[in-house]
């Protein structure tokens, strides 16, 4: 019987070893195998490692000793006492070990196994090893004891993308070195190796170049910020600033190196150059005066693309920017660039016309195309924003696809490397619930289910195509995120949702599983200090359709424990309430509101919808047209009795971009009608305006119609609520034809392009 079989066979006869919480002093205590994300191969044992204070860590290169210094530094904040490291040993061991670089190896691949004897953790690479420590982490309780029991387990793992990234933008909102290390850390807690760090935009210049110190003085700091939603044009009148010095950048980069992280830096171009210009004005096509924005949006003034001195100014930019990165990606942004001022540049005219570029989107695509050659004779590559491919796609580029899937779709089919970025699911500046306690966010809603259920690999790809995926990313927009409390709000536990997505088997997904495991990982977020939301937890609630019935609502909750309450008066729910026990009937015009209680009392924010009660509600729509893929709830929003908020962030809003919308709902039998109308959004400086036309008919026979009404330009501002009484009017089947303004008119905020037309309830009285 060796040593290590010895102790585990007293401690056991003592009554010590414990797999429950921690008990009296020497309890050790053991947690399930609850692991995320979910490795690709796991195989669970009878046998039980017992790490104690003689256990010790094995490493015997300098890479192999910085993971097991990691592995230390989180053990002793959970222990309160460090593992003695040594170069050798077999007994009573945690081994990291990395296979010689000559070997044939797997990218970021381990191998984990835990003994009675003996931990080891066999890394394809020195990133493979790291990963296998993240795990064995996670093979811990947390809490505090003299020692633990670790679970015996057999774990092959490997990622299933190569790239996996979390984005944070620091224009809008400057965050101090602490919190972008931490951030960092966190991600590759969970085994996400890509930090893209948004460094410039219009409303701020956070990194020092030294050749150009206005970048500092100057563009890194705007008078004042807006206060509240774009669309208030309100501001604080405070001064708001900050930058990273080059000593900065340069401890965040070995920060981030030391745990496998790339860091790839976005100096954007040609637009989103507001700050830039205004420290060196020449640089614009105008030639100023610019201030650094202080309000949201997209800015005419861009960089100037027929002047030299313009790319002689990046091209310096960057090669500072490339001593502190050693990154081999350069982001240079290339989205949301208008054309407008280079339109009526003479210079930027000239440009075009030297080198036959027949519009702005050509001089656009030249304009990143320069930039990416010189890049590529200095031994980096670009990424850029879908809008890249816009006038043809740079050579060598790799496509960030944030606008969908489609950019990216297009990309691989041009056999560009791309990364996956669409906003709909991996946008986290979205709300990620409908609770009405919820901070100000930009739009939009991504709960942590719709972030799981993300597939990177679009449907239609051929397998050389689908090869070009190399992965995803969640990106973090700042502008309504002023401190690293919210940002950690808003990332998490969405990105550890994310993370599993991106490093499990495809075939492993399993939302509930997942939920399951994510309950015994909160804890270890609670020991970094997150500011997690807890809405996962929470009540959740679906509206269906119940046919001849209308609408009904579900409720559950995976709160171990919890029992669900409901009102039906819009009171707030508490251990009185009635209890659920099955889909709630919508009957009348009501406001329906639900908590999940633990321990008699609630947990977290209540969920709460308001009901109008009509004809319509659960009957069946058919759109003639179908709406854009970012604003498609289903027809069934149109009638499920939930009027859209004026934000449109609830998924309730059916948006055409352009075009005629044309709805034709079937009440199933014929009927009296007292009343028809809808519901539309105005919202110009969102680009979103009334219908030109609303036209409604009554059919019988579903092929001839009788308009009921007609409304030209009804115009308005936010949410507009059309309703016409009828007299002596019956049938079956009601159209609804709304025409968009094609067009949204000069000086307003997206002249020229189409205007978005949003609808939500359909309403038959």
């Amino acid at each position: 019987m060796t040593i290590k079989t010895l102790v585990i066979a007293l401690l056991a006869l003592a009554g010590l070893a414990s797999c429950g919480t921690h008990g009296p002093e020497g309890t050790a205590p053991k947690a399930p195998v609850q692991l995320i994300p979910m490795p690709a191969r796991l195989t669970e044992s009878a046998d039980s490692f017992l790490l104690d204070k003689q256990t010790v860590l094995v490493a015997a290169t300098p890479a192999d000793r910085k993971t097991a210094e990691l592995f230390n530094e989180w053990f002793k904040s959970l222990a309160g006492f460090e593992l003695k490291m040594q170069d050798s040993g077999s007994m009573n061991a945690i081994v990291f070990r990395t296979r010689p670089a000559a070997e044939k190896a797997i990218a970021e691949a381990y191998r984990l196994k835990v003994g009675k004897d003996v931990v080891t953790i066999d890394g394809d690479d020195e990133a493979g090893t790291f990963y296998g420590m993240q795990t064995l982490i996670q093979l811990l309780p947390v809490q505090s004891a003299t020692a633990y029991w670790l679970p015996g387990v057999d774990i092959s793992d490997q990622p299933r993308f190569a790239y996996r990234g979390l984005h944070l933008d620091v224009s809008r909102h400057f965050f101090p070195v602490s919190f972008v290390k931490k951030y960092i850390d966190l991600l590759a807690m969970h085994k996400m190796n890509t930090f893209h760090w948004h460094l410039t935009d219009d409303q701020g210049w956070r990194i020092e170049i030294k050749r150009y110190p206005k970048l500092q003085e100057i563009a890194s700091r705007r008078k004042e910020t807006l206060d509240g939603r774009l669309e208030d044009n309100k501001f604080d009148g405070k001064p708001y600033g900050g930058f990273y010095t080059q000593e900065d950048i340069k401890d965040v980069v070995q920060y981030a190196t030391d745990r496998h992280v790339t860091v790839i830096p976005e100096i954007e171009m040609p637009g989103h150059a507001l700050a830039a210009l205004a420290a060196y004005p020449s640089l614009g096509c105008t030639g100023g005066p610019y201030s650094v924005g202080t309000k949201w949006g997209v800015f005419d003034d861009v960089f100037c693309a027929g002047n030299d001195s313009t790319f002689l100014f990046l091209q310096n930019v960057l090669e500072e920017v490339m001593i502190l990165f050693p990154s081999k990606y350069i982001h240079i942004g290339g989205d949301e660039c208008p054309k407008v001022r280079w339109d009526k540049c003479p210079k930027c005219q000239a440009r075009m016309k030297a080198n036959g570029l027949k519009d702005g989107h050509a001089l656009q695509s030249y304009f990143i195309q320069r930039m990416e050659k010189w890049l590529n004779e200095k031994g980096r590559q670009i990424i850029g924003w879908d809008e890249i491919l816009e006038g043809g796609l740079a050579p060598n580029a790799t496509v960030m696809s944030w606008r969908g899937m489609e950019g990216g779709i297009t990309a691989a089919k041009q056999h560009h490397d791309v990364i996956m970025t669409p906003g709909n699911f991996v946008y986290f500046d979205y709300y990620q619930s409908l609770g009405k306690n919820e901070p100000l966010a930009i739009g939009g809603l991504t709960p942590v289910s719709k972030v799981y259920s993300f597939e990177p690999v679009p449907e239609g790809l051929s397998s050389t195509e689908a090869a070009y995926i190399k992965g995803a990313q969640a990106n973090l927009w700042t502008e309504y995120i002023g401190s690293p409390e919210h940002a950690e709000y808003m990332v998490y536990p969405r990105a550890v949702a994310l993370a599993e997505v991106l490093w499990s088997p495809k075939d492993k997904k399993d939302y509930d599983g997942f939920l399951e495991r994510l309950k015994r990982h909160l804890p270890r977020l609670d020991k970094k200090a997150v500011n997690y939301a807890k809405h996962v937890f929470e009540v959740r609630a679906s509206v269906e359709n119940a046919g001849k019935n209308g609408v009904q609502v579900k409720l559950d909750s995976k709160l171990d424990g919890g029992k669900i309450v409901f009102t039906t008066d819009s009171s707030a729910p508490d251990a009185a309430s009635t209890p659920y026990t099955g889909p709630i009937p919508v009957t009348k015009t009501e406001t329906i509101r639900a908590t999940v209680l633990q321990d008699g009392k609630p947990y977290g924010n209540d969920w709460q919808q308001s009901f109008v009660f009509h004809k319509a509600m659960g009957k069946t729509v058919t759109l003639a047209k179908t709406p854009h893929q970012n604003y498609n709830p289903g027809p069934f929003a149109l009638v499920n009795g939930i009027e859209g908020v004026t934000s449109f962030t609830d998924n309730q809003w059916t948006g055409y971009s352009g075009g005629t919308m044309e709805a034709v709902v079937d009440l199933g039998d014929s009927t009296d009608i007292a009343v028809v109308g809808l519901n539309y959004l105005a919202n110009r400086e969102q680009w979103i305006y009334p219908p030109k036309e609303i036209v409604i008919s009554v059919s019988e026979d579903g092929k001839h119609y009788k308009e009921v009404m007609q409304r030209k330009d009804p115009g308005g501002t936010g949410i507009i609520h059309i309703r016409e009484r009828l007299q002596e009017v019956k049938g079956r089947y009601v159209k609804f034809t709304l025409r968009a303004l094609n067009k949204i008119p000069d000086g307003a905020p997206g002249e020229g392009q189409a205007a978005w037309l949003f609808v939500d309830e359909l309403i038959v009285q």
